[in-house]
């Protein structure tokens, strides 16, 4: 008798430790979830702040040295670009914009050719940690100075 009260005390004990490792586990994946969509938001967020200002006026983006970080704040009813280091919530956005080179031949973008200065490359990053490690999403495009 007492062997089968330690069995059944041993099972539910395992029962009970599986499934706190299992809402545990649940938990690490809904808010690693939570973090990615608020990621991808914040991405598209920076994409469009870039866009308003080209928008606004193209010497905003070209004057912008090509390979340095840019990070995106909100101030006085518009977006702007600074090189302090800010954060939203846990999160670290950068903006890094790149000149782009066009084939003299077929005036595609190419790695090498004619300076393009009406067309950049923009790089929208958005990093965080999660669960000790560095999580990074990355959004690129090229805009164009289409008012000139």
């Amino acid at each position: 008798m007492i062997v089968e009260v330690l069995v059944a005390v041993s099972v539910v004990t395992a029962l009970i430790l599986v499934a706190m490792a299992v809402s545990q586990k649940s938990i690490y994946v809904s808010r690693e979830s939570l973090h990615i969509t608020q990621a991808s938001f914040l991405l598209e967020e920076g994409a469009e702040a870039v866009r308003i200002l080209r928008d606004n006026a193209w010497n905003n983006i070209s004057s912008l040295n090509s390979g340095t970080d840019y990070y995106p704040t909100f101030s006085g009813g518009t977006w702007t670009l600074s090189q302090t280091a800010n954060t939203v919530g846990i999160f670290t956005r950068t903006v890094v914009i790149a000149s782009v080179s066009r084939d003299n031949t077929t005036q595609d973008i190419a790695p090498s050719g004619t300076d393009d200065v009406g067309t950049k490359l923009v790089t929208v990053t958005v990093s965080w940690g999660e669960g000790g490690v560095v999580v990074t999403k990355t959004l690129s495009f090229y805009l164009m100075d289409i008012f000139s």
